[in-house]
């Protein structure tokens, strides 16, 4: 004698071998022997055996028609066996019940289980609801089948490729284009990103690596609407000062000049003039919400994305030839030893006599020129006390800082003589030395300005932002705290207010201490422990990390092109650890495989086998180790 019941949600059929009042001892096929509860039990059999019964039911379940069975059904809740007899019109055998048994339990939208061996057909209503549902899901999984297959086959589906950004930065993984996409990169063992590319959702890996940017930080696009300026404040004194800005000839935001008088004890009057957007740009403002969004300017290759609209940058830019509202830092100071007598921070008008350009002076401007009174220098009576003086501030700060600042590194200028958008661009790599006369004679008035305008708010109790370091560690803060690196007593970024929100920010509070002294901390834009500044350093420090993320990003794309435009195949690289190595011939980092085991700095040759400008590395091989001459 055998047994049909039900165990673990399956149907099962095995010989009886003991039966008491609520349970019966079954052994299957295999041999394993089963206590199975009576209520478990659907109805006991002679013939055919146990496993032959499975198998058939199930083979006659698969012919029965769900849609004439649930037409004959009772209306009610009714017995499985009971109904198989109105079903097949006979007393139906064994294999008969448990077909009907199966085909009853396997269909949930036509029968819903009431009970051991007990069904009831489901209402017209919900049942045709239940048959629309299952249709579409049916084609959601043609279509999404679809999609694979074309995926797989080179072809890109319009569905997906409309959607492509979308489904790199911020994908529905419950939707169908993403499974179908996840469901084609596991077939072609592809990332998205590659087989999205490899299938032209993009022209070329330049607009992918910009695209994705953008969705991912601009979703609404880099463009600014309808600006409208305040009123600028009236009255502001003019400078009477001879000032120039030197930037680099891409630069259209020019924050900063300087300019110099020569007293008559000796003694320099260094101006350090900054644009002063915070007089339009107010807290809270529209103006400011806008550059708040945004946190710094976004920097790449032959192209950017400001962080203030095109009518704050070119009402503040300090153009030359024309009055802008500039906070202006007068330092007064022996130029020999660097000893600063008198400071004196004003909000006035400036106007810059001539923008100069680093691509037009660095080759003229050397520390020879410099040093010499009689060399030919351009610029001579503004560049020698500024260079003079910088120098001594340098030596207070390396005496701090207890070493000398190491700025032999190269550096490179990106130029694009085209359509940045555009891979076959040619692209310019300019080397530059940090350690050039005009970047270490900016720089040091840069920092001199971020460092007496940090001590200013702390002295008037107005509170800032500081970018400090102890300990080897940098981190942004409300604090006046040392910057060991640097090598001075408080750091406060004060100097690039159009192009980074901390410093339009700290200005801001410049302003009011300029104008108010040990007052403005009641009439500052922020006061002390504002939850705001706690919420502007969090911000920044990671959009920031972001934002460098991104020109890295291009910079090493840019690299690749230009070595291929180039016709590189072989490249000298320097040794940094292991085998991480800098290429001598362009700012590109990479892993060498093979590389053997070389002090830091030592010098090897390269071949270069390729490059993938989707993961922005490059194949390189180890040819041999250059000796030091």
């Amino acid at each position: 004698m055998y047994l049909f019941y039900e165990e673990d949600g399956g149907f099962k059929a095995g010989r009886i071998l003991s039966e008491a009042d609520a349970s019966l001892q079954v052994e299957s096929e295999s041999g394993k022997r089963s206590k199975i509860k009576t209520a478990s039990a659907l109805f006991k059999f002679d013939a055919p055996d146990a496993p032959a019964l499975i198998a058939q039911a199930q083979q006659q379940a698969e012919g029965i028609d769900l849609p004439f069975l649930w037409e004959c059904a009772p209306q009610d809740e009714f017995d499985a066996t009971e109904f198989a007899a109105d079903y097949y019109g006979h007393a139906p055998g064994a294999v008969e019940k448990a077909a009907l048994i199966l085909a009853l339990h396997g269909a949930p939208v036509y029968f819903h289980r009431r009970g051991k061996g007990r069904y009831r057909p489901a209402p017209p209503d919900i049942l045709a609801a239940a048959l629309a549902a299952l249709e579409k899901k049916r084609l959601a999984a043609e279509q999404q089948a679809s999609w694979v297959d074309d995926m797989a086959a080179g072809r890109l589906p319009e569905a997906i490729g409309a959607i492509a950004e979308t489904l790199l930065v911020r994908p529905d993984k419950n939707g169908m284009p993403w499974k179908a996409l996840e469901a084609a990169c596991t077939r072609l063992q592809k990332t998205p990103e590659r087989l999205l590319l490899d299938l032209g959702a993009w022209p070329h890996a330049l607009a992918l690596h910009k695209r994705r940017f953008l969705a991912t930080y601009f979703p609404r696009g880099i463009d600014f609407g309808d600006i409208t300026l305040p009123a600028l404040p009236d009255g502001l004194p003019e400078a009477e000062v001879t000032a120039y800005s030197v930037d680099d000839v891409t630069t259209t935001e020019i924050d900063d000049a300087l300019s110099v008088s020569v007293l008559p004890d000796g003694r320099v009057r260094v101006g350090v003039h900054i644009a002063a957007p915070a007089l339009a740009v107010t807290r809270d403002s529209d103006l400011d919400k806008l550059a708040r969004a945004r946190l710094s300017t976004v920097y790449m290759p032959g192209d950017k994305i400001p962080m203030q609209p095109d009518a704050v940058n070119d009402a503040f830019s300090l153009e030359a030839g024309r009055p802008v509202p500039a906070l202006s830092l007068y330092v007064t100071a022996d130029p020999a030893t660097g000893e600063i007598a008198a400071t004196e921070t004003r909000l006035e008008r400036l106007t810059v006599k001539e923008n100069l350009r680093h691509n037009m002076l660095d080759g003229q401007v050397t520390e020879a020129a410099l040093q010499d009174p009689d060399a030919p220098l351009p610029y001579a009576d503004w560049l020698r006390p500024l260079w003079q003086l910088a120098q001594a501030l340098s030596a207070q700060r390396d005496i701090v800082r207890g070493k000398t600042e190491n700025n032999t590194r190269v550096e490179y200028s990106f130029y694009l003589d085209g359509n940045p958008d555009d891979p076959d661009t040619p692209v310019r790599l300019v080397p530059r030395q940090r350690n050039a006369p005009l970047d270490r004679l900016v720089a040091e008035y840069m920092i001199l300005a971020n460092r007496v305008w940090g001590g200013l708010l702390d002295e008037c109790g107005v509170p800032g932002i500081y970018r400090s370091q102890q300990a080897g560690r940098v981190r942004m803060s409300t604090q006046s705290l040392p910057h060991e690196a640097i090598g001075v007593p408080q750091y406060a970024w004060s100097t690039s207010p159009l192009r980074r929100y901390v410093d339009l920010v700290n200005q801001r509070q410049l302003i009011a201490a300029a104008e108010h002294g040990v007052s403005a901390r009641l009439v500052a834009p922020y006061k002390p422990r504002d939850a705001d500044l706690f919420a502007i350093i969090g911000a920044f420090d990671a959009q920031y990390a972001a934002w460098g993320e991104f020109q890295s990003n291009l910079e090493r794309y840019w690299c690749l092109r230009w070595l291929a435009q180039q016709g590189i195949t072989r490249t000298r690289a320097q040794v940094l650890r292991e085998d991480l190595v800098r290429l001598s011939c362009a700012p590109f980092v990479t892993r060498v495989g093979g590389l053997p085991e070389l002090e830091r700095g030592q010098e090897v040759e390269l071949d270069i086998l390729g490059a993938d400008e989707l993961a922005l590395t490059l194949d390189c091989r180890y040819v041999s180790t250059v000796e030091s001459a």
